[in-house]
């Protein structure tokens, strides 16, 4: 039994030893961290970014980022910070956030500099649902050149509710400009309770589907989307709106928002696809 128990921690060893946690400040007392995989040097490294208000322990990053390791690339994968100093927790809907989409614009920056600063001069980004979101917001602005690559999963615009996007834009722009700080309370994604200032709703509702498409189709590097066509989080025509982009989709038939269970493998294996492909347009 000893020897069996030793065999069992000596298998573990090598994926001990392969990640590390990794941090760095991103605002004045506020903490970051990320796990990191260092792969093989010819290949490109995978940021990989969770969905809205969760961590990167979320199981299909897990998933994914475990494969495109076993397959030899570098892997870091960060957790938000969301003005939270080290944060490990999932955020419920009905906390108070004060982070805004350009704070997360701003994290995804410093996190791709790092990559960079480790001698990765050839990045892809990976993102799942809002992670999606907010890499393109990223790409929007003024991406690294060393951001080669994007593959969002289960791509979806910030959700508002029922109610129409152009009075919430402009109540919201209202109290930003004169300076009206009470928090409200609004559907946002999955939450039909979201509680933010003003500035930072603002921030992520501005994200409806027009500046998503726009914001896809003008994206300067390669880009790519695997999507579930039984995803109950997408508004109805959402994938056939993506497919007049022309920008190269994988539907998963039967697939979730999540892709779990079964899809969890048709998932994985389009990623490895997409990131082998990255390898041969490089010799």
């Amino acid at each position: 039994m000893r020897n069996y128990l030793l065999c069992l921690l000596l298998g573990f060893l090598p994926l001990v030893a392969r990640a590390e946690i990794v941090e760095q400040d991103v605002r004045p007392g506020v903490t970051a961290t990320a796990d990191y995989a260092s792969g093989e040097r010819g290949k490109p490294a995978v940021l990989l970014l969770h969905g809205f208000l969760q961590t990167r322990e979320f199981p299909t990053v897990v998933a994914v980022a475990r494969t495109l390791h076993d397959a030899g690339y570098t892997t870091l994968s960060p957790t938000l910070s969301l003005g939270i100093p080290h944060r490990k927790q999932s955020l419920p809907c009905e906390a108070v956030h004060r982070h805004r989409m350009e704070d997360d614009v701003d994290e995804i920056a410093r996190w791709v500099k790092w990559l960079k600063g480790r001698g990765h001069h050839a990045i892809v980004l990976f993102g799942h649902s809002f992670g999606s979101l907010q890499l393109l917001a990223y790409l929007n602005g003024k991406p690294d050149t060393a951001v080669k690559a994007y593959l969002g999963t289960s791509l979806i615009e910030a959700q508002i509710g029922a109610l129409e996007r152009a009075p919430l834009l402009a109540d919201l722009e209202s109290r930003v400009q004169r300076a009206q700080p009470a928090l409200v309370t609004h559907p946002l994604s999955f939450c039909s309770k979201y509680v933010s200032t003003p500035a930072g709703l603002l921030s992520y509702a501005k994200w409806g589907q027009p500046q998503t498409l726009t914001a896809l189709k003008q994206a300067p590097v390669k880009a790519a989307l695997i999507m579930g066509d039984s995803d109950p989080m997408l508004a109805p025509g959402w994938l056939k709106a993506l497919g007049h982009l022309q920008v190269p989709i994988v539907i998963v038939k039967g697939a979730n928002h999540f892709m779990d269970g079964m899809h969890e493998f048709d998932l994985v294996e389009h990623a490895q696809a997409f990131m082998d492909g990255m390898k041969a347009a490089r010799r």
